[in-house]
């Protein structure tokens, strides 16, 4: 399950909750340090993952091509051991989840199929 539970449903829904927790996770965002190689947060989730791999697989030929440039671009940033310019970093807008809803929605297919495929049919 690479992405797991998640408690941000609980934490949006109450005001005093986001107001604390969202500075320091944008803190802790800019602390990881991937949006200073031109990266989002979904670039990190682990491709070994056979879930992740058929999310991949559903993304529009744009979103394929605009995350190859961004490890491409990172690798080359890397190989220099500089960070982009600070005009190429990602900003928190731009750092959206593209990749999460297809790899939840591939985990729904697999419990959906895991639950067919279990189901028993007994005679009355």
């Amino acid at each position: 399950m690479p992405l797991g539970p998640t408690l941000a449903p609980k934490v949006l829904a109450s005001k005093t909750l986001t107001s604390w927790i969202t500075p320091v996770a944008n803190w802790y965002a800019n602390l990881a340090g991937y949006r200073k190689y031109g990266l989002t947060y979904d670039d990190l989730l682990i491709e070994e993952y056979e879930d992740v791999q058929r999310a991949i697989k559903r993304l529009t030929p744009r979103q394929q091509y605009d995350r190859a440039y961004r490890f491409k671009r990172a690798s080359h940033a890397s190989v220099l051991h500089a960070p982009l310019a600070k005009e190429q970093w990602i900003t928190p807008e731009q750092d959206v989840r593209y990749l999460a809803p297809h790899v939840r929605e591939v985990e729904k297919e697999d419990a959906e199929r895991a639950m067919w495929d279990t189901a028993s049919v007994s005679r009355k």
